[in-house]
């Protein structure tokens, strides 16, 4: 009997060894201006070979609607969102324009490189911006990042890319991307990448819905099958097991399909395809948001964010457990009236205010305990006499995760 039970006990102990070694890796990738209906209705074959494998979501971008967070539909403000898990009240890139980023709210790329100096990051973007000013790539204002593989800057290149009237040197530059992606993928495997395409973006506003955009679709589908492809190879041919995150920056408005930067539904409503199955009940049953990537990119790769950071992100991870969302609170007469959902009915939470924004010129904000209370009890009156303001930063802390809200009285 001993001879047979050391050698299964051996076998178990090898197969543990195993897994633990396999390697976490996850990449993510904006196709710039697609509504959640397009993709929707569009036969998008390897799309839904990813979905297969794990889940599709609809999500929104915006921030929410008519209130201090409310974010504008534009690309580079999207963009940052997912960087950041922060609306544009905090990360400050209001339009395309990318004049005075705050990277004080750090970016995915740089919470983990400084957690894990030694793992390699990559950008794939046609354009430079993504890298040099939402990256911020070498800036000591965010400690001196640099992704490890770059290929970008490809539109400055006119005698490859030659311009045309109808933008299909756009879509040339994505199949380069997506390529030089997917190689990179193959041979270095960084850790994190972040890959962009823009030709849908580009069909979008010069055809609005139209069979150029459909077509446009098409392509971008076998781009990403290059990249799905990649992956499969890594995972199989070593211990690796990587996250792949798609997903768009805004929608496009009702009447034409051409416009964005607005707060209509359609303008607001994106999507989410990624290989992860098993989202968490926050993702099954509330509306995600942009922002809801980047906690759950850290999450998967095993980024631990500082308190103070972590106090500051607006977005919701839908890997791992959640504790509470749809965090609400409004100012009566000298109180805080707190509500928030409980989707784990164990454990306290603790609720904290602050009557300053020094987190926003880089500085500390001093937190004040209102009251802990049990997560399952799902509101809270909270007496704030002693801390007479005209603003709050509320923080709802559980086992799980956080939740923030400003409130403003002017």
């Amino acid at each position: 009997m001993l001879k047979i039970i050391l050698p299964i006990v051996c076998l178990s102990l090898s197969a543990s060894a195993y897994a633990q070694q396999r390697q976490k890796k996850a990449i993510y990738i904006i196709a710039d201006g697609i509504p959640a209906d397009v993709m929707e209705r569009s036969p998008m074959p390897n799309f839904k070979k990813i979905i297969a494998a794990g889940s599709y979501s609809r999500i929104h971008v915006g921030g929410d609607k008519g209130t201090y967070n409310e974010t504008p539909t534009i690309s580079a403000v999207g963009y940052n969102s997912l960087l950041t898990g922060t609306w544009v009240n905090k990360h400050n890139v209001p339009d395309n324009n990318i004049k005075a980023p705050n990277y004080n709210y750090q970016h995915i790329f740089r919470l983990f490189k400084s957690q894990y100096p030694a793992k390699k990051t990559g950008i794939f973007s046609s354009w430079t911006d993504n890298r040099t000013k939402l990256l911020g790539d070498g800036l000591p204002a965010t400690g001196n990042f640099k992704p490890d593989y770059v290929s970008d800057g490809y539109e400055l290149d006119t005698v490859r890319f030659k311009h045309d009237k109808k933008s299909d040197y756009m879509h040339l530059i994505d199949d380069e991307v997506a390529q030089q992606a997917a190689n990179t993928l193959r041979v270095n495997a960084p850790d994190l990448s972040w890959v962009y395409l823009e030709y849908t973006d580009d069909m979008g506003h010069r055809y609005g819905d139209s069979p150029e955009l459909a077509n446009a679709m098409t392509m971008l589908d076998v781009q990403v099958g290059k990249i799905w492809d990649a992956i499969n190879y890594r995972q199989a041919k070593f211990k690796e097991d990587w996250l792949i995150v798609i997903t768009t920056d805004h929608g496009r408005d009702e009447k034409t399909g051409r416009g964005h930067g607005g707060q209509s539904e359609r303008q607001r409503t994106t999507w989410m395809v990624t290989n992860f199955k098993d989202l968490n009940t926050y993702a099954q049953y509330f509306d995600m948001g942009v922002v809801d990537i980047m906690p759950s990119i850290a999450r998967y790769l095993d980024v631990a964010l500082p308190e103070s950071v972590a106090r500051e992100i607006d977005g919701t991870p839908f890997i791992g457990p959640v504790s509470i969302t749809a965090l609400k609170a409004n100012y009566v007469q000298q109180h805080l009236d707190i509500s928030w959902k409980a989707l784990e009915k164990k454990g306290k939470v603790k609720i904290w205010v602050t009557t300053t924004n020094n987190f926003k010129t880089g500085e500390k904000d001093t937190y004040h305990l209102l009251g802990e209370v049990d997560v399952a009890q799902q509101h809270y009156f909270a007496n704030v006499t002693g801390y007479p303001s005209e603003f709050y930063k509320l923080i709802v802390e559980a086992p799980a995760n956080s939740v923030n809200k400003w409130i403003s009285l002017k």
